[in-house]
């Protein structure tokens, strides 16, 4: 497989027509998700690990964020399987203040983007095997009152599209 093809199956928007439900979802997220990856593929070596904002992310660290985001909903929140280290886009591996994102010196950009291929392979099979209603385990993230199958696809994909803003913030910057 390609590069190209590897970051995103979908070149584009998923077109206006066509059946709702879970396809459209795994549609959508294939976009974003391949824009997003695509976007920090494109900077330079030098630009992936630059911060250019006061919060301090770097392109590479928001890639790893957006990895590990996806895997917590989907695999080990909506499925309930334990995941390595959930928290791993974390330097302290704790969400809370005071840590931030963080990434090793020795990962690249192209290891995160086959890492994330690999987690959105795991999505599409959770949207393709369970309906947009079933509730998501309880005993991974969720000790109780868990959220259905689509509240997480809508959390997901907002989340990627505000990342994806503030990547292209950036990425104009690094212009």
């Amino acid at each position: 497989m390609s590069e190209d093809q590897r970051v995103s199956r979908n070149s584009g928007e998923p077109p206006k027509t066509g059946p709702a439900g879970a396809q459209r979802w795994a549609d959508y997220l294939d976009w974003v998700r391949g824009d997003l990856a695509a976007t920090v593929l494109s900077l330079s070596y030098a630009d992936q690990r630059t911060s250019r904002l006061p919060s301090g992310w770097t392109p590479l660290e928001l890639l790893s964020h957006v990895l590990h985001m996806e895997q917590r909903w989907f695999v080990w929140g909506f499925l309930g399987e334990r995941v390595a280290e959930p928290w791993g886009d974390w330097a302290d591996g704790d969400p809370g203040p005071p840590s931030r994102w963080h990434v090793a010196d020795d990962v690249t950009a192209e290891s995160l983007a086959t890492r994330l291929e690999d987690v959105a392979a795991r999505t599409l099979g959770v949207l393709r095997d369970h309906p947009l209603d079933a509730t998501a385990a309880t005993g991974g993230r969720f000790a109780d009152d868990p959220p259905t199958l689509e509240w997480i696809c809508f959390h997901v994909l907002a989340e990627y599209a505000r990342h994806a803003g503030h990547l292209d913030v950036v990425a104009e910057l690094a212009d």
